[in-house]
């Protein structure tokens, strides 16, 4: 017995410093460090037009493996000409921002909130090369003026093509199930579940990236606009601090959604369009606590890929170069400071 127990302890002896051996090479051993990528502008009016420009070793990568890392991104309008690390999520409290039911925040930085109708469509940018509609849906409780509302589904036109993206119904909201669908020119389409994951049409005018196993994505149009997109439910939280009165056979599964342009031009239109012109004066009142915007008259289309609105300036065709566009390209104003509640101006760009 006593040969089994002096046995027993040489073996516990070895293991315990075979783990110090293993623990001691983990602190030792260097950590991989990924080479930070480059990145440029193609844009001939910007002042980064073709200047290479190393990533930071905080985000040393345009599209990080990591779904919850922030990649590397160079502001073509930048002075400094430098990049920066930004979320691949939507910021809801950045500009170009759509949230919640629906909270709106212009390329002026201004907070602003617009109702809209269920289940009508509006547009929320009207240009000469690129048209975004929205669909609306929500619910108008017993006792209330008008409907709550959250975008369901947005519509792109481009050139001659459309592009939808929409969040599918879900009675009760399970985060593990995938809610995207989409379309390209009418026929709907497969972007692989995972993160990273890529769709591209066929003259690569546009493309949908996974930046999440699930319910997120970027699309994106060279040169014209990214989309960062989520899909969420309102959640029972939200049900009790509004007093939406959700139905319990339907979560209202919606987008956030964040944009970013690429060259808007002086006429730009549409309920989040407008707010990029360079004159525009934003009539949402500072410091009311939720600045309602109306045009719901100027703004509405017939459906999610029309353009027939009363303002409405898109043009179907071939993208063409702007020259008078406004130098806009995907703001990278952080406002994530800012604690919500739609008060007055965020950040400005």
């Amino acid at each position: 017995m006593k040969l089994v127990s002096i046995q027993c302890v040489v073996i516990l002896l070895l293991l315990y410093a075979s783990l110090q051996v293993t623990e001691t090479q983990a602190k030792t051993q260097p950590k991989k460090v990924v080479k930070p990528q480059t990145v440029t502008c193609y844009n001939r009016k910007s002042k980064c037009f073709l200047k290479y420009v190393k990533c930071p070793i905080q985000c040393p990568q345009v599209q990080p493996k990591d779904p919850n890392a922030k990649g590397c991104f160079l502001d073509c309008y930048s002075p400094k000409c430098e990049a920066v690390c930004r979320t691949r999520k939507p910021n809801c409290n950045g500009p170009g921002a759509a949230c919640y039911d629906p909270r709106f925040i212009g390329g002026d930085g201004i907070v602003f909130y617009f109702h809209g109708k269920s289940n009508e469509h509006f547009a929320l940018i009207s240009d000469v090369n690129l048209q975004i509609n929205a669909r609306f849906i929500g619910l108008r409780p017993a006792g209330r003026m008008r409907d709550y509302t959250w975008i369901q589904a947005l519509g792109l036109m481009f050139g001659t093509h459309n592009f939808t993206l929409e969040a599918t119904k879900a009675e009760k909201w399970d985060s593990d199930v995938d809610h995207l669908h989409f379309s390209y020119d009418g026929k709907g389409i497969i972007v692989p579940e995972g993160h990273s994951s890529e769709w591209s049409s066929p003259d690569n005018g546009l493309k949908a990236e996974r930046t999440s196993n699930k319910n997120s994505v970027t699309i994106t149009i060279p040169g014209i606009v990214e989309i960062s997109a989520n899909v969420v439910p309102v959640t029972e939280e939200d049900d009790k601090i509004h007093n939406y009165q959700i139905p319990f056979d339907d979560s209202f599964a919606h987008l956030e959604v964040q944009f970013r342009f690429a060259g808007l031009s002086p006429r730009v239109e549409g309920v989040l369009g407008k707010t990029y012109q360079p004159d525009f004066e934003n009539p949402a009142k500072p410091g009311v606590a939720m600045p309602v915007v109306g045009g719901e008259d100027k703004y509405k289309t017939s459906s999610l890929l029309s353009t027939d609105c009363r303002s409405c300036v898109f043009s179907s065709g071939e993208v063409v170069a702007d020259e008078s566009s406004v130098a806009m390209e995907y703001g990278t104003v952080d406002c994530t400071s800012w604690n919500g509640g739609g008060n007055g101006l965020v950040c400005r760009k």
